[in-house]
């Protein structure tokens, strides 16, 4: 049975500097770049964004002819959608909060292309609220390492990893997962053999037997 403290030891290892990897100066930036990262690379993100952020402010965003921006962001996939959230998210931010991404988990998910997912990373960063944001990477880690069942959908494993861990410790896991997920326990070719887990992990011991 894979101990919690042996987790959190084994990620404070190998990531004691977690943190998000998406590129942003200003809080809706983070949003934004959130909502592009769906179906998306954060290195892919960030170079949209680097075209994106310097071409136009929030305001520009709002006013700003709906081709150009899915034009930029065309790498991300799924750009019309993509484009049509960025315009409304930016139009409401300054009509109701003068262009500022409020500390209110019911607004944010009521904006489109802005889900729990998002929102836990947008407040985890911005407002050091206690999240954990369940990714692929961090689904993927989770039911391998026993955390979850491989059933479960993302809030069921969100809900079990607030259980299992310290709320103090939520923001941090977070991060940690999703670089694991994203360069250690990849979805091929994990790095089984070298990694500190492997002793109790479900994953490790189904393919090794």
């Amino acid at each position: 049975m894979m101990k919690t403290e042996e987790v959190l030891a084994a990620l404070d290892y190998y990531y004691p500097d977690a943190r998000c990897e998406l590129n942003y100066t200003k809080d809706y930036e983070l949003l934004i770049a959130t909502i592009l990262s769906a179906q998306c690379t954060d290195k892919r993100v960030n170079m949209v964004t680097d075209i994106l952020f310097k071409k136009y402010d929030l305001q520009g965003l709002k006013e700003a002819n709906i081709h150009d921006i899915e034009n930029i962001i065309r790498p991300c996939g799924s750009y019309t959608k993509k484009a049509s959230y960025i315009k409304e998210v930016a139009t409401k931010l300054i009509n109701d909060y003068n262009g500022s991404v409020p500390n209110n988990r019911e607004y944010l998910e009521s904006l489109p292309g802005v889900g729990r997912k998002t929102c836990n990373v947008v407040l985890s960063n911005i407002y050091d609220i206690p999240a954990i944001a369940v990714d692929t990477h961090v689904a993927r880690v989770s039911t391998r390492l026993g955390l979850a069942r491989k059933e479960d959908n993302v809030s069921v494993i969100e809900q079990k990893l607030m259980k299992k861990f310290p709320q103090d410790k939520w923001s941090r896991l977070h991060h940690q997962l999703v670089l694991f997920g994203r360069y250690h326990c990849t979805a091929r070719n994990p790095k089984c053999s070298e990694c500190l887990l492997k002793n109790k992990c479900k994953y490790y011991k189904k393919i090794t037997h």
